[in-house]
């Protein structure tokens, strides 16, 4: 190959990815999840409040938990479990960010490989979906499968073609309510080493024409790692950016 073929397809590699644009199926099925999600209300934050189990090995604990998202890009899980205490946060302001905080209070950071999904995953209606036309956001339609016995259509979402932001949305082929989102978490120092998470959404409950799933459940390589349920939910709260900070 010639020295001036080779720069052309450089130039090629570098140029391709910044005209990729969304499938068209994929976005319009996003807005209809959107609508279904929000009865075409905005929502600006929610939190949850419920019980959860968390499991890690032999060790599980059980107890009350709040979760609070705000935006696209701030979620916040506290979890008081008969394991002990248990708080993690996410922040995509400034930058992708997060921490988790034991019962002692010492905040540890997570990789930042570990933090190019979507902060408030277990709330779809501030996930992805809610950017169907941004265009830093490439959504893909994978296609109409079957999954757990179900129909649903499988879209896909990758941001500013950052692989370690690839997420999967599962949406019900009826309702189009997110049924599972399925991404990758990493080993703090190995991010191209991929550990499977799936989220699992049922139990919508209608709350002033928003559907809000009150059933979440997080696995973590097909072993349920938090399985929450709500007894109770609230939109549009206001809640304070301090609740987000990272320390």
């Amino acid at each position: 190959m010639t020295r001036l073929a080779v720069g052309l397809s450089l130039v090629l590699l570098l140029v391709t990815p910044l005209f990729a644009q969304s499938d068209p199926q994929a976005v319009t099925y996003a807005m209809q999840a959107m609508s279904a999600l929000t009865g075409a209300n905005p929502i600006m934050d929610a939190t949850l409040i419920g019980t959860s189990t968390r499991t890690v090995g032999s060790d599980q604990g059980s107890g009350p938990t709040t979760l609070y998202a705000k935006g696209q890009f701030a979620s916040r899980i506290d979890m008081n479990l008969s394991s002990g205490n248990r708080s993690e946060i996410r922040n995509s302001v400034p930058s992708p960010q997060g921490e988790w905080i034991g019962s002692d209070g010492t905040p540890t950071q997570y990789a930042s490989h570990n933090c190019y999904t979507d902060p408030a995953w277990f709330f779809p209606a501030l996930s992805s979906l809610a950017s169907a036309n941004n265009p830093n956001e490439i959504l893909s339609y994978v296609g109409l499968e079957t999954l757990n016995g179900s129909s649903v259509q499988h879209i896909r979402s990758v941001w500013s073609g950052q692989p370690l932001s690839t997420m999967d949305f599962y949406l019900d082929a009826t309702t189009l309510l997110p049924m599972e989102i399925d991404f990758n978490a990493h080993p703090d120092d190995n991010m191209a080493a991929n550990v499977s998470l799936q989220i699992l959404f049922s139990s919508y409950q209608n709350m002033g024409g928003a559907l809000i799933p009150y059933h979440v459940q997080e696995l973590l390589s097909g072993t349920v790692l938090l399985d929450f349920t709500a007894s109770s939910a609230a939109l549009n709260t206001g809640l304070s950016d301090s609740l987000f900070a990272i320390q």
